[in-house]
């Protein structure tokens, strides 16, 4: 969230991302977290309890091509964290004439290390899944979770002591509201709504498949899974920005904000050696939790798609990220055009997908009747129904042709590819699936529940 912020206008930024939190993160994680409770199915699964078995699973399949796509390529990005929170460990931040820039240039340019690191991630990932949601996953967020908050959190208090240090919150928190009319800032708004808060990745809708009739959907799977996500991303901010502009570094700088400018300011911080180790664990900590939720999504899609076991299953998704990803751990650009054309056209596809179904299919006001505010501590109301059925496809749909327009004329190709992109996974999806249930009934006892 800070590097997206920094290269986004600051202010203007986080004030376009806190308005696309609530008026689509948070309604539509209700939707997402609603359908897999209802369903009781995986991603797949929830649209053939829907739609019925035939081509119209394949919107399922565009949600798992999706999230395995952005894992790709978000491997190679904990295989950088775990190297950086190894080499803090050792006391490499802190050493005299540290370089930040070599060292990083030394690391991304080594295939070594590069594929080694990625090869590592996706290995730690896949011992993790090995043992399920509960005895895996969720004995790892446990941890992770608080000694990111606190890691975050100390870095961020140090950071506040600099001189300079308002000078970045300023810059973080005051808006500049030119770049509010610009299509850029939308829709690296929208991208990262969904990409921080997990709409659309189907990983709501898988963990929704999981919960018991009493678990709480609106309030855990809507209200405290997005202002939770949201929260640590604001204190993210606050232990970068105030470091970056103390020591006059840049705040557009990309990926690069994390690896090379920041780790550059350790050697120059008292006790530099324990903020880099609070900082680069802490990081670990939230890409690593990341990775193996976003990963489950494939994982339980596979086990009730295939015959494949658990263990079968978590090696074949494991084994297709790490192959895919190859190119992104060994080329940086590559990785910066998959997550331009996958985290901002592919992922709103995913999640536009995910609505519309529940929005146009499903029904919002039966569902919100019958599943969402059972058990709920949170009332929702009829407000709920429209916001879901055309305000959140409405504003998406906006911010998406609107950014198409305003920017294919500077950047024609990657325009172009992604909207190539949405429209081939789309078709490419449905059709796949159509064969694959070529000469089967049309519809099978799941499709009742979208029929009664």
């Amino acid at each position: 969230m800070p590097y997206v912020t920094g290269q986004n206008g600051g202010g203007a930024f986080l004030l376009a991302y806190v308005i696309l939190l609530f008026v689509i993160a948070i309604p539509g994680l209700m939707a997402e977290t609603v359908l897999g409770h209802y369903t009781n199915r995986g991603v797949i699964g929830s649209f053939r309890s829907v739609f019925g078995r035939g081509r119209a699973e394949g919107l399922g399949l565009v949600v798992v091509a999706v999230t395995v796509a952005l894992m790709s390529y978000y491997a190679a990005t904990i295989g950088w964290t775990i190297y950086y929170a190894f080499q803090a460990l050792t006391l490499r931040f802190a050493q005299p004439g540290f370089n930040s820039q070599a060292f990083w240039s030394a690391f991304s340019g080594s295939p070594v290390l590069s594929v080694g690191t990625q090869t590592i991630a996706v290995a730690a990932m896949a011992g993790v899944l090995f043992f399920g949601v509960r005895d895996g996953i969720e004995r790892v967020v446990k941890w992770a979770i608080p000694l990111l908050v606190v890691s975050l959190a100390a870095v961020a208090i140090a950071g506040l002591t600099l001189d300079g240090a308002t000078a970045g919150l300023s810059f973080a928190f005051t808006p500049q509201w030119d770049a509010l009319t610009k299509g850029s800032t939308w829709i690296a708004a929208l991208g990262q709504a969904l990409f921080s808060t997990g709409l659309g990745w189907g990983i709501a809708l898988m963990f929704g498949s999981y919960l018991s009739k009493n678990d709480d959907v609106p309030l855990g799977g809507g209200v405290f899974t997005a202002v939770g996500n949201t929260s640590i991303g604001l204190l993210a901010i606050f232990a970068v920005f105030p470091a970056v502009f103390a020591f006059g570094l840049q705040p557009t700088e990309g990926s690069q904000l994390t690896f090379v400018s920041l780790a550059s300011v350790f050697p120059q911080m008292a006790g530099g050696a324990i903020w880099s180790i609070l900082f680069f664990v802490g990081f670990l900590c939230a890409t690593f939790s990341s990775g193996i939720a976003i990963t489950e999504v494939a994982v339980t899609s596979v086990v009730e798609e295939t015959r494949l076991d658990r263990t079968g299953a978590v090696l074949a998704v494991c084994g297709a990220i790490w192959l895919l990803g190859l190119p992104s751990a060994l080329s940086a650009e590559f990785l910066g055009t998959m997550d331009f054309m996958f985290g901002s056209f592919g992922l709103p596809l995913a999640t536009l997908l995910i609505v519309l179904t529940v929005g146009w299919k499903v029904g919002p006001e039966r569902i919100r009747v019958i599943a969402l505010n059972q058990n709920s501590d949170i009332y929702i109301g009829g407000w709920w129904n429209p916001v879901i059925k055309y305000v959140i496809p409405a504003v998406m749909s906006f911010i998406i042709v609107y950014y198409v327009v305003t920017s294919i004329t500077d950047s024609f190709a990657q325009t172009a590819g992604g909207v190539v992109l949405m429209i081939g996974l789309l078709v490419g999806a449905v059709l796949t699936m159509g064969v694959i249930r070529r000469g089967g009934g049309p519809t099978d006892a799941d499709a009742a529940l979208g029929d009664d």
